[in-house]
């Protein structure tokens, strides 16, 4: 049954509807192969075997009866640590959470409950979701299982990493600096990170916490695009206060052929250094897809410089962020924002100018960020998508000394700087643009690369649509060699 544990979470939940393969079944197999190949990878660490057993059995019963829970009856499920699961701990990798318990499923979990999955654990993270690597004090180090000595990315390492070794049948993450994009791109697999504020963020905060975060968003990440597409249906739509007054409506989008499409393309930009193995791998896409039929561009751009984006983006990203300081960082990043230059764009004072920053700045940034949707949203009166990058390039080497700020990965043979790769998690993220990342084969190194579809607002159809002609075209998910 190795084969089984590779298909999409759409094709288990058909074969589960036609009696190929048992709710319970299925569920013990993937079992199986966590126990086997976990260990090594560390990408699932919260169990709920248990109540995951009795559901299955309980969702094979169902189907004898004829009643089918949802389009993904029976499928075996894992989300992010983050995420609240009645019972279940949700620490964000930090110790002093390590005994809470939620007291209730999130609104994504209860919906994927009802959408008919069979949740069975949660996967790791890095502390506070702020790293692209998944490492912390309470569970330890996700592995990548292309390459164990690489990071699998972040914060939704453990996400990508279980689904690209077959080790669960759909997952969820969140994404407010490419936590869902940067693991799919390392490892392989689909993800999307819906336009802001389409999928409800209740039940994905630390302990306590009601309020939604600027930018920050959740969504799937899944083996193919159609999977990607029918976790946001289920998981998509107006919650709690919301829901008694509002509705929503995503437009869809049906096209299938190639030269339906009308794509920009944007491969490098001068905000982050590219490695060149991975932009030639992603040059070969677009190639491809251009003698397919689709329409592509190499010259058109929203109108705006890339730069004062990204700044806006750190400077809009760090206030959102700024809520999680204690005290006395606080104080010390005060310190740096006064001591430093007022034209000094480094990372470190832009990052301290933004967590210190008062009220009055913040309107006047998100003056900015609107007048900088409109532009986005002018551009996409004529082109579809924008297609670029999700990383500056494949999976690097485990690196855990240090700040984040303070490291630097490898691109074409010299180190540059961890934080620039904020560029591309960040060209959607400001303006809330939703964006979906496809895995395109390997680069030179032989590990998985993906290539970032920026769609309109609203436009997550559009997106998923382009992915779902991508994946029928050039292919898709292409699982890891050694989990046989």
């Amino acid at each position: 049954m190795t084969e089984i544990a590779y298909l999409s979470a759409t094709a288990l939940a058909a074969r589960i509807r036609t009696r190929q393969v048992g709710c319970l079944e299925l569920l013990e197999h993937l079992l199986s192969r966590v126990e086997r190949y976990n260990p090594d990878l560390n990408a699932v660490v919260v169990f709920d075997t248990e109540r995951a057993r009795a559901r299955a059995e309980a969702a094979d019963a169902a189907l004898v009866r004829g009643d089918v829970w949802g389009p993904l009856h029976g499928v075996p499920m894992t989300f992010k640590e983050s995420y609240d699961m009645e019972g279940l701990p949700t620490t964000w990798g930090l110790p002093e959470f390590a005994g809470y318990r939620a007291e209730r499923d999130s609104t994504v979990v209860r919906r994927m409950r009802g959408a008919g999955v069979v949740p069975f654990g949660k996967t790791n993270v890095p502390v506070l979701l702020a790293d692209w690597q998944s490492y912390n004090p309470v569970y330890g180090t996700t592995n990548n299982p292309w390459d164990l000595t690489r990071t699998p990315g972040g914060s939704s390492g453990g996400s990508a990493a279980a689904l690209a070794a077959g080790l669960t049948g759909l997952d969820a993450g969140s994404d407010i600096g490419a936590s869902i994009r940067n693991p799919a791109h390392y490892c392989g697999v689909y993800g999307h990170k819906p336009t802001y504020g389409v999928v409800p963020m209740r039940g994905h905060a630390l302990p306590g916490v009601l309020s939604t975060a600027d930018i920050s968003v959740v969504g799937p990440l899944a083996r193919s695009a159609e999977d990607l597409e029918v976790a946001l249906d289920a998981m998509a739509g107006a919650d709690g206060l919301d829901a008694d007054c509002w509705r929503l409506a995503l437009p869809g989008d049906q096209r299938t052929d190639p030269r339906e499409f009308r794509v920009a393309v944007m491969l490098t930009d001068r905000n982050c250094a590219q490695d060149d193995a991975l932009t030639s791998k992603l040059q070969d896409t677009v190639d491809a897809i251009a003698r397919l039929g689709v329409t592509v561009s190499d010259s058109a751009r929203p109108a705006f410089d890339t730069t004062v984006s990204h700044r806006l983006y750190i400077q809009l990203l760090r206030a959102a962020t700024s809520a999680r300081l204690g005290d006395a960082d606080l104080e010390q990043q005060r310190r740096i924002a006064a001591e430093a230059d007022a034209e000094d764009h480094g990372y470190v004072p832009m990052v301290a100018r933004a967590v210190t920053q008062g009220h009055r700045d913040w309107l006047h940034a998100h003056e900015r960020r609107t007048h900088l949707r409109e532009i986005w949203a002018a551009f996409f009166t004529e082109w579809d998508l924008l297609l670029c990058p999700t990383a500056a390039s494949t999976a690097f080497p485990h690196q855990q000394e240090g700040l984040r700020h303070e490291r630097t990965i490898p691109v074409n043979g010299h180190p540059e700087p961890t934080v620039d790769q904020l560029f591309w998690a960040g060209l959607s993220s400001v303006v809330y643009l939703p964006s979906t990342v496809v895995p395109v084969g390997a680069a030179r190194d032989g590990l998985p690369c993906g290539l970032q579809i920026i769609a309109g607002h609203g436009r997550d159809k559009t997106a998923l649509a382009f992915a779902k002609m991508l994946e029928r075209q050039i292919g898709g998910f292409v699982p890891p060699p050694g989990y046989n």
